[in-house]
């Protein structure tokens, strides 16, 4: 039984290692070794976040900005659960979940739109993905720069409506997240090349968490 456990999972491993295992990578602050721990096969963020800048016109930095704000680049990522009675485990506090914290009603419609309709929001390939598509949608009904990481952060945590609506400006943490993911964006530009997507770089801002759920619908 053991023996034909192990021939089972030899080959899964194999091949998981060929896609280029989703693991949390161990140095989320420098992007080149984030693609270099997820160069796989199958599996290369690098080439993803090259491919999703030619599709969509928004830049590598400002996609893998975004991502290791919203998740630390956690596929599993999520909010934190309401408790109640101090130790009773209730609900997540918003359904945000994966790297990119897509909330479920704008995961149903970045599906419904791009025909991915089996998009997971614990892949990587389908996570950027959803990023670049929510970005270029910014920039349309905005008219924002595709390089201007800071007010394409604020419509993505506070939503269009929010963004719109101008409910950040009454919000001094949802301003600083915009401004950290900016100067993110800014420090991956200048490291690991510039080839055709001028791909990604080191955090200056090694300290700064992820943050998990919006307070608004995306």
């Amino acid at each position: 039984m053991f023996a034909y456990g192990f021939s089972r999972v030899l080959p899964i491993c194999a091949l998981a290692g060929l896609a280029g295992c989703a693991s949390a990578p161990e140095r989320i602050n420098d992007i080149c070794a984030v693609f270099d721990q997820n160069d796989g096969f199958f599996n290369n963020w690098q080439k993803t976040a090259a491919d999703t800048e030619r599709k969509y016109g928004v830049p590598v930095p400002v996609l893998m900005a975004t991502i290791r704000k919203e998740s630390g680049f956690q596929s599993n990522a999520r909010p934190p659960r309401k408790y109640y009675l101090g130790f009773i485990p209730g609900k997540h506090t918003s359904s945000a979940y994966g790297y990119s914290q897509a909330l479920d009603g704008t995961w149903a419609q970045y599906k419904t739109e791009s025909g991915n309709f089996a998009a997971r929001r614990s892949n990587f390939e389908d996570a950027v993905d959803f990023v670049g598509w929510y970005h270029a949608k910014t920039i349309d009904a905005f008219g924002l720069r595709p390089d201007d990481t800071t007010n394409l952060y604020l419509a993505y945590y506070a939503g269009w409506t929010g963004f719109k609506n101008g409910d950040w400006r009454n919000s001094t943490s949802i301003r600083k997240y915009a401004s950290d993911a900016a100067q993110m964006a800014a420090a991956y530009q200048g490291s690991c090349g510039t080839a055709a997507a001028e791909q990604a770089g080191i955090s200056a801002d090694p300290a700064s968490p992820y943050d998990l759920g919006h307070p608004y619908d995306l």
